[in-house]
């Protein structure tokens, strides 16, 4: 591949990642303000995870430019590792929530329409990304960069899933199906914790 259209798409792909990033921002800040409204477990695991998934795509640059130099870190190991901890933290965190909502502790989540526009917008864009980023990854033959786009398709997963319990309190009330959805996400968090200490075995 010449190295002026390589280089090209190595452009490309790092403003498909930076977009992916100005999102998380935007959508981590709405869903956490909507789900403290709203009293939502789901919706706030989806802001929460927006968080987990920014630092991942900071990870992910990182080592985008360091496959590029041809270049290994043991701080993108410890990152990656870092990774790993927080999706075990936040599955924590869901159960904790969510069984304690269920039980009555807390109160019963409400209706959030702005929750339901960001899932929605979130899945649009995610499935836009990864589609792009994919492409590209193809043609450079960069690993990270690949990893990085399953992230977007993985955000799309999530955003199913919460968008099945808003859906359901907001059509029918059924305020439980919010906290239900939710712990529905902790396995699929916990998978993806493993993955993350497994990605450097596997590289």
């Amino acid at each position: 591949m010449p190295e002026t259209s390589e280089s090209s798409l190595r452009k490309k792909a790092l403003i498909l990642v930076w977009i992916g990033e100005i999102w998380n921002v935007f959508e981590a800040t709405i869903a956490i303000w909507a789900a403290l409204l709203a009293g939502s477990v789901a919706l706030l695991a989806f802001g929460l995870d927006s968080i987990i998934e920014l630092f991942a795509g900071a990870v992910m640059i990182w080592r985008f430019w360091k496959e590029r130099e041809n270049q290994e870190t043991e701080t993108e190991e410890i990152a990656l590792k870092l990774i790993g901890l927080t999706f075990f933290l936040l599955a924590a965190f869901i159960v904790f929530q969510s069984v304690a909502t269920l039980l009555g502790y807390f109160g019963e989540p409400q209706e959030s329409q702005v929750g339901i526009f960001i899932t929605v917008s979130s899945a649009v864009l995610m499935t836009v990304l990864f589609v792009y980023k994919t492409r590209i990854a193809k043609k450079l033959g960069s690993r990270a960069l690949r990893a990085e786009a399953y992230e977007s398709l993985f955000c799309d997963l999530q955003d199913l899933v919460v968008l099945v319990g808003l859906g359901l309190n907001s059509l029918f009330g059924w305020w439980w199906a919010d906290p239900v959805m939710a712990l529905v996400l902790v396995p699929l968090l916990i998978k993806e914790g493993l993955e993350a200490f497994e990605k450097e075995e596997n590289d």
